[in-house]
């Protein structure tokens, strides 16, 4: 397996309404499963190159179509993230897995520190740069990134539909929690099934926080956007309750906003 040769002309980060005039800031770091020719599929077969390890199934085609209900800029990575995980820095040990819940990655076993910032200078600094610029063009930037999570994970059901998660900065998931029984028929809960423990607020802490960017990280049980219909009625939801949530911190009815 060639760890160090790559399709000069692959792009693997995509902008989508990149003159989009909302402050909001659209990111989907799991957004693609498509592993290059060049990692031979990292070892796997059938359905784990399908599967929510690969990628978050129906999370890229929510955040489309909320970036064009709110007409937002949208950066999304068009690599699997078991080629690199675009949530994650290259320190973390699961920024290239070589276990995913009960799928082991041939591919990414036994790296070198050398092929590890290999994948990092080619899938992660092209997308991390690209989400700095589109950040910085907006005056007050307002970072929401979109996931999905499988609804069973080790053999356990998950109850919570939607998970409003954060770092340090609670501001805005404050006022999308406050609001959220008005915009949201789901089972809404804070930093589930993941929180910042997990290591899963990358994102936020590199691109959010030192500016003291309003931010939330969504994640979305993927039962709930497995079609083209539930997919545009969530992003509906989610987009109208992400503006009602800006309205509370503008307002200063949340005080933490």
């Amino acid at each position: 397996m060639n760890h160090t040769q790559h399709p000069a002309s692959m792009d693997y980060v995509t902008v989508v309404n990149p003159a989009g005039k909302s402050p909001v800031v659209l990111v989907c770091e799991h957004a693609s499963r498509f592993i290059p020719e060049v990692y031979t599929d990292l070892g796997l077969t059938g359905d784990a190159l399908h599967s929510h390890a690969a990628w978050d199934p129906g999370a890229l085609a929510v955040a489309q179509y909320m970036s064009e209900r709110l007409n937002a800029p949208l950066v999304a990575s068009n690599v699997s993230r078991l080629v690199y995980d675009c949530n994650r820095p290259l320190a973390a040990k699961d920024a290239i897995p070589d276990q995913s819940e009960t799928i082991t990655v041939p591919g990414n076993k036994g790296l070198t520190a050398a092929q590890r910032q290999d994948r990092a200078t080619t899938f992660y600094e092209p997308f991390r740069k690209q989400l700095a610029k589109v950040i910085g063009a907006k005056a007050q930037p307002v970072i929401v990134t979109i996931h999905s999570f499988t609804p069973v994970y080790h053999g356990k059901r998950r109850q919570v539909e939607i998970g409003v998660l954060h770092d340090r900065d609670t501001r805005l998931a404050d006022a999308m929690l406050q609001v959220a029984g008005q915009h949201m028929d789901a089972l809404v809960l804070r930093n589930a099934p993941y929180g910042p423990d997990d290591g899963v607020t990358h994102t936020l802490k590199e691109h959010a926080l030192p500016a003291g960017h309003l931010n939330v990280m969504l994640e979305i049980r993927n039962d709930l956007i497995q079609d083209t219909k539930t997919q545009s009625d969530m992003a509906e939801q989610i987009a109208n309750w992400v503006s009602a949530a800006l309205v509370q911190c503008q307002s200063g009815a949340v005080q933490e906003c």
